[in-house]
């Protein structure tokens, strides 16, 4: 049997990237011929992204995709349980909307799990030699102090806690009970995973062409402090 990637897109005002990034998958030829289930959660979003969407549908029939909206604005989070529930595949993965990450480094995140090695495998933008956009400084910073706090509490050594790409075996994050509905999502899903017992998380270099808050990147200083806030909630609480 040929076995199948569900692709999680959770979108939110996303109308000026979003074919964009669907004509990538499109074109994404997987190893060992799986094929792609995509899955688009629209949260409640207030361009027209609906409309790029439904027009994209039309124009491309034969392309598997799915698509869930919320009738009002959830968070991120949220739109990934969606996602995720929905999931018919036997590896999941999670894609942003936007061009920050390349679909096409999906096989070098498969690899460790089709070889038997991983249940789970983090792209890392802060290892190996792709691409990488040079931009904001304390946001690295900031990436690297929450991935290194979470790490206390998980006894993991990763380097990109906050990575988009995480790659699962559907059964195991379906597993879960995640509750994070807006950025504490990463957090949470990296605690909660760690604790699973026998889990086998492995990290890949990914490459990262990062967009600036004009170009629409949406994650700020107060999504930082949730992430603290869910670092301690399931890491310190639940020691």
């Amino acid at each position: 049997m040929i076995a199948k990637l569900s692709i999680i897109i959770p979108v939110f005002n996303e109308g000026k990237t979003i074919h964009h990034i669907l004509n990538k998958l499109k074109s994404v030829e997987l190893v060992n011929n799986i094929k792609k289930e995509i899955i688009i959660v629209n949260d409640c979003s207030s361009d027209d992204t609906e409309e790029v969407l439904k027009q994209y549908f039309l124009q491309n029939p034969d392309f598997n995709i799915s698509y869930f909206k919320h009738e009002v604005n959830k968070g991120k989070g949220a739109a990934l349980h969606t996602g995720i529930a929905k999931a018919t595949g036997e590896y999941l993965i999670i894609q942003d909307a936007d061009l920050e990450y390349d679909p096409n480094e999906y096989n070098d995140l498969l690899k460790p799990v089709l070889t038997g090695f991983a249940d789970v495998v983090y792209g890392s933008r802060f290892m190996g030699s792709n691409p990488h956009r040079i931009l904001f400084f304390w946001h690295t910073i900031g990436n690297k102090f929450l991935t290194f706090i979470s790490n206390m509490f998980t006894n993991l050594n990763l380097t990109d806690m906050e990575t988009c790409y995480k790659l699962f075996k559907t059964d195991v994050i379906q597993q879960l009970n995640l509750v994070e509905r807006r950025f504490g999502f990463e957090p949470e899903v990296t605690a909660k995973i760690a604790r699973v017992p026998a889990i086998r998380i492995y990290e890949v270099g990914i490459s990262y062409y990062g967009r600036t808050y004009l170009e629409g990147k949406k994650i700020g200083w107060k999504d930082g402090f949730r992430a603290i806030f869910s670092i301690l909630k399931y890491g310190l609480l639940k020691m």
